[in-house]
């Protein structure tokens, strides 16, 4: 199929949609299908899968589609009319996000099992296929965002069922659904082995970090068992040593604050933090943080066991102030990045979770102290450190290029869908 333009437009009165093809009408959700509000339960009806019904949510509605990596299960009495039937569109309409409100995702057979819980909302219509496109469309989603209130983020039925929609004539219907239907597959097939193949060059960019900083560069180099699980073979003229023999604790106070430069862990990085940001849960005082030297490396040390996906660790580039919640290690001898890179494989490889204490499994110098590393010489700790960002940086622009990619492909995606579905272009 091409695209093309239609021979004549008019005026649709509606502002965001603008112009539409002249034989095409403007009408109201409510004159094509039926709202409705999803299930209200309470804690108390949660149960497990073989007790209860799937109840689906808004984070069930993930890039157009209806997924099931986190469900919740109900065992309370559900009405016939809130089950999930073949083409219902599965609205978001309430979040604590206001960007969310307006996702939507459409109902495959084989989901008729399903029910949907109270902040999400289902239209049902005859023309679904074609209507899909419109509510999956950018211009819907803004468009939704328009009705909240300041005070709760929620789109009413009464809303939903005002949303002005063009409607071309049952055969363009189809023709858009399935040009659309086709053509978003292919894009999202594209995204999808992108993004594999940006998951793969992270894997692969662990691993460069992990050989090279437990295995060293010579390939032809005898290995021996260090001992420690996590390190495994090693170079035979390395040598294994407790951690106070290569960290000291850094316990520096702000007192009469000598830095205001305020620094944040965040995603493995210390980045610093702009003073108009400095807003919400921050001290009284800065002077209770600590001082941070170029080449410390901080570590979140508290609750371990109630998350297992961020990054802990992070080597200082600047100097500045932390919370003395974090951990600060100043490196005594040897390379701070390379200390840096050995600990970042603990930190990712998840090995740093068998370490800590207490009922929230926290860590401690202690455990850095005790802690069994690995350690090269001096002028091999500089080359691995070399190795790994030469390495590491060529990884990353690679990964750039990837995620420009998918950002045009998205906003391609999203321009055709708005195009079409508006009548700014006819298929043809």
């Amino acid at each position: 199929m091409t695209l093309e333009k239609y021979t004549s437009y008019k005026d649709s009165k509606v502002d965001w949609i603008g112009k539409i093809p002249e034989h095409w009408n403007i009408t109201k959700l409510k004159y094509l299908g039926t709202s409705t509000i999803g299930l209200t339960y309470n804690p108390n009806d949660l149960c497990n899968k073989e007790e209860g019904t799937l109840v689906l949510r808004s984070s069930n509605i993930q890039n157009g589609k209806l997924t099931f990596d986190d469900n919740v299960y109900v065992k309370s009495n559900i009405p016939k009319k809130l089950f999930i039937k073949e083409n219902d569109i599965l609205i978001c309409s309430r979040n604590g996000s206001r960007e969310l409100i307006g996702k939507c995702a459409i109902a495959k057979k084989e989901d008729e099992s399903y029910s949907f819980g109270a902040f999400t909302t289902v239209f049902r219509s005859k023309l679904n296929s074609y209507l899909f496109q419109i509510l999956n469309s950018e211009i819907f989603k803004k468009q939704s965002g328009k009705f909240l209130t300041s005070t709760i983020n929620q789109l009413t039925v009464g809303n939903l069922n005002s949303f002005e929609i063009p409607l071309p004539p049952k055969q363009e219907q189809t023709k858009i659904a399935l040009f659309l239907d086709v053509k978003t597959a292919q894009i999202n097939e594209v995204i999808s082995q992108k993004e594999k193949l940006i998951a793969l060059l992270k894997e692969r960019k662990q691993i460069v970090t992990n050989e090279a900083v437990t295995k060293g560069l010579d390939k032809n180099v005898e290995l021996v068992d260090s001992g420690v699980e996590w390190i495994g073979k090693i170079p035979k003229h390395w040598e294994i040593l407790p951690g106070l023999r290569v960290f000291k604790e850094n316990k520096r106070k702000n007192t009469g604050m000598i830095d205001d430069r305020v620094l944040s862990l965040s995603y493995g990085r210390i980045i610093r933090k702009a003073k108009e940001k400095l807003v919400g849960l921050v001290p009284e005082s800065f002077e209770t943080y600590q001082i941070v030297k170029t080449g410390d490396i901080i570590i979140r040390c508290t609750d371990l066991q109630n998350d297992k996906v961020s990054l802990r660790t992070a080597l200082a580039k600047d100097d500045g102030i932390i919370t003395s919640a974090y951990l600060n290690l100043n490196v005594k001898d040897g390379s701070s990045e390379y200390w840096h890179y050995l600990l970042h494989v603990l930190d990712i490889t998840k090995a740093i979770y068998k370490l800590g204490s207490g009922l929230r499994q926290n860590l401690s110098f202690v455990d850095f102290k005790r802690l069994n590393i690995v350690l090269p010489p001096k002028q091999e700790q500089l080359q691995i450190v070399e190795y790994i960002e030469n390495q590491t940086t060529k990884i990353d622009k690679t990964i750039e290029l990837q995620q420009n990619y998918i950002t045009k492909l998205k906003e391609y995606k999203a321009t055709l869908i708005d195009s079409v579905v508006t009548g700014k272009v006819r298929v043809a």
